[in-house]
This record gives C-alpha cells, sequence and structure tokens, in this order.
C-alpha cells in the first residue's frame, strides 16, 4: 500500500498511514486486543493492520516514545506491562498536571460558554450512569479530562497528558465493571465546573486534585484486589 495520507471528507487534516497505524496500535493495545507481554513480527502487525512495513515501523517508534512497547531490532515488538506501581506514578504525575489546567481554565474563563462542552460531557456521564453504561460513562469521563486540558490553552500540557493518558487506558478498561458506580466522579465534575465558573482558581485546584488522588487510590485497590500484578 502507499504510503500516504487519506483524503478527509470532514474537512480535518488528513491522516497519514503512519498515524493511521499508531492510532490503530494504540487501541489494540488499550483495549487488551494485543495483550501486555505479547510480542509480534513487524509483518503479523502490517498484515493486521493491512498495510505495508513501513508506517508500522514508524508506528511502533511512536508508541515505544510513549512507553507503550519495546521495538526490538530483527525480533519485532514487544507489549510493554504496567505495574500497579507504575500506575500509581502515573496518577501522581496526572493529578499535578491536570490540576494545573483546572487552575489555568479558571483564570481564563471569561464566560459561561466557555464550560458548555464541560457541561455536555458531565450530562452525557450522568445519562450513562442512569443507563448503567459503564462504556459511554468512560467515554464521556474521558471526554471530560480532555477538554479540560484542552481549555487550559497549554499545548505543553496538553501533549504530556496525552501520552500518559493511554497507559490509564488500560487500567480503566481491567477495572471499569469492578468498580463502584462512579456517582462520586459525576459530583466532582459538576463542583469542579462551578468553581471554574466563579474563577476560583485555587478551589478548581484543589477539587480536581481531590478528585485524581481519590481516582488513584480507587484504581490501585481495585488492581490490587482483583490480583492484577501486571497491566
Amino acid at each position: 500500500m502507499q504510503h500516504q495520507a487519506e483524503i478527509s471528507s470532514d474537512g480535518k487534516k488528513p491522516k497519514s498511514q503512519t498515524q493511521r497505524a499508531a492510532t490503530e496500535l494504540r487501541r489494540m493495545i488499550v483495549s487488551g486486543e494485543l495483550p501486555a507481554g505479547s510480542s509480534y513480527l513487524e509483518t503479523e502487525l502490517a498484515e493486521m493492520l493491512h498495510m505495508s512495513r513501513t508506517p508500522v515501523r514508524e508506528a511502533t517508534l511512536m508508541l515505544e516514545a510513549q512507553g507503550l512497547l519495546e521495538v526490538r531490532p530483527r525480533r519485532g515488538v514487544k507489549i510493554l506491562s504496567i505495574s500497579p506501581e507504575d500506575m500509581e506514578e502515573i496518577y501522581q504525575i496526572l493529578t499535578e498536571l491536570e490540576s494545573l489546567a483546572a487552575e489555568r481554565v479558571a483564570e481564563r474563563c471569561t464566560s459561561p460558554e466557555m464550560l458548555e462542552p464541560l457541561r455536555e460531557a458531565t450530562l452525557r456521564m450522568e445519562k450513562a450512569l442512569k443507563e448503567d453504561d459503564r462504556e459511554a460513562w468512560a467515554a464521556a469521563d474521558e471526554d471530560f479530562h480532555m477538554l479540560l486540558v484542552d481549555l487550559s490553552g497549554s499545548e505543553r500540557l496538553k501533549s504530556v497528558i496525552a501520552n500518559f493518558n493511554d497507559q490509564v487506558r488500560r487500567a480503566r478498561a481491567l477495572t471499569l465493571y469492578i468498580r463502584p458506580a462512579p456517582t462520586q466522579s459525576n459530583a466532582d465534575h459538576r463542583a469542579l465546573i462551578a468553581a471554574l465558573e466563579k474563577g476560583d482558581a485555587a478551589l478548581a485546584r484543589k477539587i480536581h486534585r481531590d478528585h485524581r488522588i481519590a481516582a488513584k487510590s480507587l484504581m490501585i485497590s481495585l488492581l490490587g484486589k482483583h490480583g492484577f500484578h501486571q497491566i
């Protein structure tokens, strides 16, 4: 296949074959379709993705830099595992970075309309919770956190957080159906939006920091309780 960008029909910048390969491989790793500890030849991955080897090779190098796999010359790639200890460290870093993002959003908020995407994501979370649709809830929750970082206006924060989020998704996929109903998470998001509307940066930072610390404690507890020593 040719290593070229697809033509986009929605006006967005088209993705290259390498970007498409990285997106699909990331999805397969996060979902567990490519399990932690498993190994694959470059040709095997190319066949799975129905692509040539060149964009797949470039994509694996990108994902290696993000800590999702290891490229082993002439031996293909190995999907890296994450320990609960790794997850705790990752959550600690995310907690501080996202709390900074919340603080920045409060400082930058000039109108209630600016926060409408966050309200919409929260409404989707609440709807999914009422319908006991955990996957829809998780998707809306992830959107909320991504939107919060976007609204901070910092591309550096966005880039660093995105790298860690791929690893968090793997643990969330394992614990999504064994965790308690996430009612508190929804309440935390509503409280954060209220603080952002007031422009209270210190309160916004505290609410989101406490929210992330609680999420970390729950995640680590569930991983240990259910024997997930490697993810």
